[in-house]
């Protein structure tokens, strides 16, 4: 992705958060992206190398289980977790991405929604085997992660799995601009709202220049794991 693109995102989430709209940049950028993927910085068309990584090492097979993709874009995530056997639900805030995503991925399984983290359906609350959270909490203003993360939490079913991928930082490193890194201490607020770690990867990735990345599994505390770990 360009330095251009991630400007232009910064540009309307500094608006936004200043205008007390923290959440409305996103739909904003994806009706001005119009038909070009190249506009919005996170979207490659093709699933998250590090959700890839871990599936690998998973043996869900023909699973049947129930999965949600916070913050979804354009989807390839959560088509590689129907291709693997998951009867997916994804949802993001913006309209357009979620109509994009319908033309995209026409005869999908995958169920697209619109929905606000801050206010989802109460029906999601215990309901799915697998939640993925990736790079949503990274460009979320830090004064709202922990609101954020208590409501991502609360998605995962008794015996349910929460992965979580994002930039990582050390908490004495600038914030820098968004999308800001999320700091161990920020990532144990998911023990807080009574989730137990599970495992936690610290690494450098494949980007030119390489970016640290964090990805944890969680799930609730005293559960047996559905698949995998």
């Amino acid at each position: 992705m360009s330095e251009s693109q991630r400007a232009k995102a910064r540009e309307l989430a500094t608006k936004h958060i200043a205008d007390g709209d923290p959440l409305g940049w996103f739909e904003t950028l994806y009706a001005e992206a119009g038909d070009d993927p190249a506009i919005v910085p996170w979207v490659d068309l093709s699933p998250n190398p590090s959700l890839l990584t871990w599936l690998i090492r998973q043996e869900t097979g023909d699973t049947g289980l129930t999965a949600l993709v916070i913050g979804c874009g354009l989807g390839d995530d959560a088509e590689e977790l129907a291709r693997r056997g998951f009867e997916t639900t994804a949802f993001d805030i913006s309209p357009t991405a979620i109509a994009w995503c319908r033309r995209r991925h026409s005869k999908s399984s995958v169920s697209y929604l619109v929905a606000d983290l801050f206010c989802a359906p109460d029906e999601w609350i215990g309901r799915f085997d697998f939640v993925l959270e990736s790079y949503t909490l990274q460009v979320l203003p830090p004064d709202l992660r922990r609101q954020a993360i208590r409501h991502v939490a609360s998605f995962v079913a008794p015996n349910g799995t929460l992965l979580v991928i994002s930039r990582g930082r050390e908490p004495w490193e600038p914030e820098g601009k968004m999308p800001w890194p999320l700091t161990r201490q920020e990532m144990a607020f998911f023990r807080d709202v009574g989730l137990e770690e599970t495992s936690f990867g610290d690494y450098m990735d494949a980007e030119v220049p390489p970016v640290r990345r964090f990805r944890a599994t969680y799930r609730p505390i005293g559960s047996s794991p559905v698949s995998g770990g």
